[in-house]
C-alpha cells in the first residue's frame, strides 16, 4: 500500500464511476472510496434506457449494476441525489455543502443531454431512467410521436415507439443519418432500417423552430406536430463542477494516455467526458460508449495503485434496432474505404446479414454487422491487428 492514496473520491454513479470503483477492490485497494450520484438512483446500465426498459421488457431493478448490498461488501461510502458542484483543492463540494477530501479523484460525471435553444420542456430527453420512465408513460396513450435526430437514441426510440403501433416522423439535418458515427455508406443502410420499420425519415430537415406543444416548423416553412416529442441529438459533458479548476472543458476532459488529467495532481476521467490522448488517432479523443468507459475504469483504477494498465481493447459498440443488432468494432473513423463482406445491404438488398468492412489503405480498422453476430466475432481480431485487405476478402469468401 506504500504510495498508495488513502482516500479516493468517485464523483459520477454511473457505469465508468462504479465500474471504476469495484476496480479499485479488484486490484487490491484497501482504503477509502466515496462514491457521489446525482441522481437518487443506484448506479444503473444505460443502454437498456432506449430499448428494453422504454418498451417495458426489462424492470428498472434489472439494470442495476450495483445493489446496496454490494457496495456495503465493497466497502465503498455511496452518496446519490448530491451531485458535485465545486472541486477545491483536492475536496469534492456537494450541492449539499458538504466537502469530500481526496488524496485521488475520479471524474465520471458523464453527459446531459444536450438541449436546441428555446426547447420546451414539453420536448423530451432520454438520458436518465427517470426520462425513460416519463416517456414510457406519454407513449402509452400516444399515436404519434415527432422525434428531433437520427442517432441511435433517436433510431432506437423509433424501432420501441413503432412496436407499439406509434406513428413516427423522424427529422435528420443531414442527408443521411449516422454519417459522423458510421460515415455514408453504412448510414443509408441504417436509413433504411428506419424506413422499412414503417418510419416517415425526413432528412435534410432544418429545424427553424418550436410552435409550441410537440410541435415544430421547418426551416422550408413545413410545420408538424405530434402527442409527444423527443429531442435526441447527442450528450454535453456535465463539467460544471470543474469550472472554478482552471481545466480545458471545452472538448472533455483532457487526459493523458493513462487517464490522468493533464495539469492536474491526483486527478483522473474515464467515460464520456474523458478526452483522452489517443496514440492510435493522434491527439486526445472522447468517445460515449459503453465498452469505453469499462475499459477506461479497469486503466485507472490499475494506474491509481501502481499496477501495470491492461492492454488496450479494440473498440466495440453496439445498438438494437427494429429487431436486429447492430454491431460495431473497430475505428471508422480512420477509415477511407468501406467495402462490402457479407450480405446485400449495401446494395438495396436485405439489411440482415450484411457485414461491412472499413479499411484505411490496405488495413482493416472496423467492421460493421446487421444482425450477423457470428460473422462479427470472425472479424473482431483481424481488426485488433489491423489485418490486411486480401486476408480479410480471403475470409469473406471462405464460406
Amino acid at each position: 500500500m506504500t504510495g498508495q492514496p488513502q482516500h479516493v473520491v468517485v464523483v459520477g454513479a454511473g457505469l465508468g464511476g462504479i465500474r471504476t470503483a469495484e476496480q479499485l477492490r479488484t486490484a487490491g485497494f484497501r482504503g477509502k472510496i466515496s462514491l457521489v450520484g446525482a441522481e437518487q438512483h443506484l448506479p444503473y446500465d444505460r443502454p437498456p434506457l432506449s430499448k428494453q426498459v422504454l418498451t417495458g421488457e426489462w424492470d428498472p431493478e434489472r439494470i442495476v449494476l450495483c445493489d446496496k448490498a454490494r457496495l456495503d461488501e465493497l466497502g465503498i461510502s455511496a452518496r446519490f441525489g448530491e451531485p458535485a458542484v465545486a472541486l477545491h483543492d483536492g475536496a469534492v463540494e456537494l450541492a449539499d455543502g458538504t466537502r469530500l477530501q481526496g488524496d485521488a479523484i475520479v471524474a465520471a460525471t458523464g453527459v446531459a443531454a444536450r438541449r436546441l435553444p428555446d426547447q420546451p420542456d414539453t420536448a423530451r430527453t432520454l438520458r436518465t431512467l427517470d426520462d425513460t420512465l416519463a416517456l414510457q408513460n406519454a407513449l402509452a396513450t400516444a399515436r404519434s410521436l415527432l422525434i428531433v435526430g437520427a442517432g441511435f437514441v433517436g433510431a432506437e426510440v423509433a424501432g420501441a415507439a413503432r412496436a407499439r403501433g406509434v406513428d413516427v416522423t423522424v427529422l435528420e439535418a443531414m442527408p443521411v443519418p449516422f454519417t459522423r458515427a458510421l460515415g455514408p455508406e453504412i448510414g443509408a443502410v441504417c436509413a433504411r432500417l428506419l424506413t422499412e420499420g414503417g418510419v416517415d425519415l425526413r432528412t435534410g430537415a432544418l429545424l427553424e423552430r418550436f410552435t409550441g406543444g410537440s410541435a415544430v416548423e421547418l426551416a422550408d416553412g413545413t410545420r408538424l406536430d405530434a402527442d409527444v416529442m423527443l429531442v435526441g441529438i447527442g450528450g454535453v459533458p456535465e463539467l460544471g463542477w470543474l469550472a472554478s479548476t482552471g481545466i480545458d472543458t471545452s472538448d472533455g476532459v483532457p487526459c493523458d494516455a493513462r487517464g490522468r488529467v493533464e495539469g492536474v495532481a491526483g486527478m483522473w476521467a474515464v467515460g464520456d467526458i474523458a478526452a483522452w490522448t489517443d496514440p492510435v488517432r493522434g491527439g486526445r479523443h472522447r468517445s460515449e460508449h459503453w465498452t469505453n468507459a469499462t475499459d477506461q475504469a479497469a486503466a485507472v483504477a490499475r494506474d491509481i495503485v501502481g499496477a501495470d494498465a491492461p492492454p488496450l481493447s479494440t473498440p466495440y459498440f453496439w445498438s438494437d434496432q427494429f429487431g436486429l443488432k447492430i454491431q460495431l468494432v473497430g475505428r471508422p473513423d480512420l477509415a477511407d474505404t468501406v467495402l462490402p463482406l457479407h450480405g446485400a445491404g449495401l446494395d438495396s438488398g436485405p439489411v440482415k446479414g450484411t457485414v461491412a468492412a472499413y479499411f484505411a489503405g490496405a488495413r482493416l480498422v472496423g467492421v460493421v454487422g446487421f444482425g450477423a453476430a457470428r460473422l462479427i466475432a470472425r472479424y473482431r481480431g483481424l481488426v485488433g491487428r489491423e489485418a490486411d485487405r486480401a486476408e480479410v476478402l480471403a475470409l469473406a469468401t471462405s464460406e
